[in-house]
């Protein structure tokens, strides 16, 4: 008996740990089906540690969507497609592609004829440039994606006061030094990466940035009289911010070869500098006269010449109360300040604006006005052979019109 009970004290425990886990009965079936839902969605902590602490089993279980939008707050919970805010587009509305100044475009591709000449007698090696690409973005943006080794060239625009940036990179900045100071062709410059350039480096950087200038300014002369001076050279990013960094700007990158050598060279306009000939900037080709076709100008005005108006010619005017004017009837007499006199003068209006004053008189059987006085103001933009055309068109219009009915009032 003793035996007997030692052996069931002993295994008293192992019976009640299978209960929780094995042995059937109502309690352990419902338990069971309220935490199979649990463990199908994801798995928590305590089922890690319940496979014995073994890594291998707890790295390799996935986890589901919805657990992992559970670790990161739901944040991406909604759809993949996140609608647009209201103040986000109208940030975005606020840029001005420059798809929408073609203008601009030929002004950069008047900059590459003009440069490669330059620099050709500048550097006396041959020169081919060419312009990989021009776009539109923050000029936050740009400043944070450009290399550090760079070189940044302030210029001020003199008639539109504002600024703007050349940027030249290493492997250009190195190339023309070693061209300038006599280095070999055929290896090419030996760049030293980080190194900063020297006082004499700069000083022959800058004369690069001064002829580019140059060009640029004679590039823009299409589009409006500017001069873009040089103001300093710097090696700092931080040290060249000439707009705030969510403004927008235009940057066009040229890519120079010289030989064997070869670097790109970046011009950073910001919008608000190329305001004053926005207009001008976004028109579709270039002239002199910017959009203006002379030939439908032209067309234009012979047709406006041959349009016919009506000529009223009034002879007496009189003011009279409205009470007078609602009491006339048939057979009613209106007394107008005419005294009869012979010449008789009368104002001559075109829908009831005065244009001349006259005599009226008769001619070959028919009555006629002779013009004595223009009341029309002269347009500045009318040349004189334009004038004299218009002048003899209305009295022989008006000579046409006045036959067999003159207007009068009485």
């Amino acid at each position: 008996m003793a035996d007997e009970e030692e052996q069931a004290q002993a295994d008293q425990p192992d019976l009640t740990e299978g209960q929780g886990a094995e042995q059937p009965g109502p309690d352990t079936e419902d338990n069971a089906a309220r935490t199979e839902a649990p463990e199908e969605e994801g798995t928590s902590s305590s089922g890690v540690a319940a496979h014995g602490g073994d890594d291998g089993e707890a790295d390799g279980h996935a986890l589901d969507q919805s657990a992992i939008d559970a670790m990161l707050g739901n944040a991406f919970s909604g759809s993949a497609m996140r609608e647009e805010s209201g103040m986000e587009r109208i940030i975005k509305a606020g840029f001005v592609a420059y798809e929408r100044m073609p203008m601009l475009e030929n002004v950069f591709d008047r900059l590459v004829r003009f440069l490669s000449s330059t620099l050709r007698g500048f550097t006396n090696d041959n020169v081919d440039i060419t312009m990989e690409n021009m776009r539109s973005l923050r000029f936050g943006d740009y400043m944070g994606e450009v290399p550090s080794s760079s070189l940044f060239s302030v210029f001020r625009a003199e008639q539109w006061r504002n600024y703007g940036l050349v940027v030249v990179d290493s492997s250009l900045s190195y190339s023309i030094v070693d061209i300038l100071m006599g280095g070999e062709r055929g290896g090419g410059p030996k760049i030293i990466e980080n190194r900063p350039h020297t006082a004499l480096e700069r000083a022959l950087i800058e004369k690069l940035i001064v002829i580019t200038l140059a060009d640029l300014s004679e590039a823009f002369a299409p589009v409006g009289k500017v001069d873009l001076s040089f103001e300093r050279l710097e090696i700092s990013s931080s040290l060249a911010v000439i707009a705030r960094p969510s403004n927008a700007a235009i940057a066009a990158r040229f890519h120079i070869d010289m030989g064997d050598r070869s670097g790109d060279m970046d011009i950073v306009i910001p919008y608000a500098t190329l305001e004053p000939v926005r207009e001008k900037l976004s028109q579709q080709f270039m002239g002199d006269n910017f959009g203006n076709d002379s030939i439908w100008e032209n067309h234009l005005i012979s047709e406006i010449m041959e349009t016919s108006v009506t000529v009223s010619t009034v002879f007496e005017t009189a003011s009279f109360p409205l009470s007078q004017i609602l009491e006339l009837k048939e057979g009613s007499v209106l007394h107008l300040p005419s005294k009869g006199e012979a010449p008789h003068r009368v104002r001559m209006e075109c829908d009831g604006t005065p244009i001349f004053e006259g005599t009226l008189g008769r001619l070959h059987r028919m009555q006629a006005v002779r013009i004595d006085q223009r009341l029309i103001p002269l347009e500045e933009d009318l040349t004189p052979e334009l004038l004299a055309s218009l002048g003899s068109a209305s009295v022989d219009q008006q000579s046409a019109e006045q036959r067999g009915h003159h207007a009068s009032e009485k």
